[in-house]
């Protein structure tokens, strides 16, 4: 069974819908709503998740892109998780992403690999040298922003930094050592004063200590980077011409949607959910190329 933390700032009608998509009772949920939305946005959630006893909310906090903040998030949604029950792998999504597979086979998946992490993993210094500011110049998280300072530092002793992005499926044994194991400790220490933390300190940690599970450098998304001004990449908002790709990919999950600019290609793949929940799928067939 699955994990599953969800990080919400905005559009609750479609955070249902995803909800609902991804939803099994065997299954344990957690959401955090970002502070900055306000408490209506948290109270229209938080009373959707009444009538689903195996999901839970934990306590806002503001979540700074950039930030630590977001490090912080995903750790203590480990560790509700970890208190509600038993899964053997957990899955992050924000509230703009979408299944591409049914819930059924995505469990069969993760059953036939239980002792497999799937997080993008790269060397940061070797293959994303631009990137290398992020962890050797000093930033203060404060309470709306980001203060950048001109002070450097080397990185960790004896170790190296990875980069990757914020999105993984990863094993219950990789959280609990990642919420709990003492040698963790300076890993949090330090990224707590990196810029844009959530994109390499979960890598770092697991190309660094000693992790049992084989780590697979694909987290099953499908995402279309896109150039966007000062932030190098976005991900591409899905519309109704991606349909056809969208559901003939091999990826478990996609991001992101809006359904401000198109509710329509939700439809869509809600109607593909609910034909392929009752079709028989090899779990082998899922594997993306990049990942066998």
């Amino acid at each position: 069974m699955i994990g599953y933390l969800i990080l919400v700032h905005r559009y609750p009608d479609q955070f249902k819908r995803l909800f609902k998509a991804i939803y099994d009772d065997q299954n344990q949920y957690v959401v955090h709503v970002d502070k900055n939305s306000g408490a209506d946005l948290e109270a229209e959630i938080r009373e959707f998740l009444l009538s689903y006893p195996n999901a839970e909310m934990i306590r806002s906090e503001k979540a700074i892109w950039g930030g630590y903040s977001l490090v912080e998030a995903e750790l203590r949604g480990m560790e509700r998780l970890l208190e509600m029950g038993q899964w053997s792998h957990f899955i992050n999504l924000s509230g703009q992403d979408f299944p591409l597979k049914p819930q059924k086979q995505i469990i069969a998946f993760l059953n036939a690999n239980l002792h497999h992490e799937y997080i993008k993993v790269l060397d940061q210094d070797q293959v994303r040298h631009d990137t290398m500011h992020r962890v050797s110049e000093y930033v203060i998280e404060l309470e709306d922003s980001i203060e950048r300072t001109t002070r450097l530092r080397p990185f960790l002793t004896g170790a190296t930094p990875y980069i990757g992005n914020q999105w993984m499926i990863v094993t219950r044994a990789f959280c609990e050592f990642v919420c709990h194991d003492p040698s963790v400790n300076r890993y949090k220490a330090f990224y707590e004063n990196t810029l844009i933390a959530d994109e390499g300190f979960f890598q770092t940690v697991m190309m660094n200590c000693e992790i049992k599970s084989e780590i697979i450098s694909d987290d099953l998304r499908m995402i279309d980077w896109i150039a966007d001004g000062d932030i190098k990449l976005r991900p591409r908002t899905y519309q109704n011409a991606d349909a056809a790709e969208l559901k003939s990919s091999p990826n478990l999950f996609a991001r992101k949607f809006d359904q401000t600019v198109c509710g329509d290609i939700l439809s869509a793949l809600e109607r593909h959910l609910a034909i392929q929940s009752v079709a028989n799928v090899d779990p082998a067939r899922l594997i993306p190329a990049s990942a066998a």
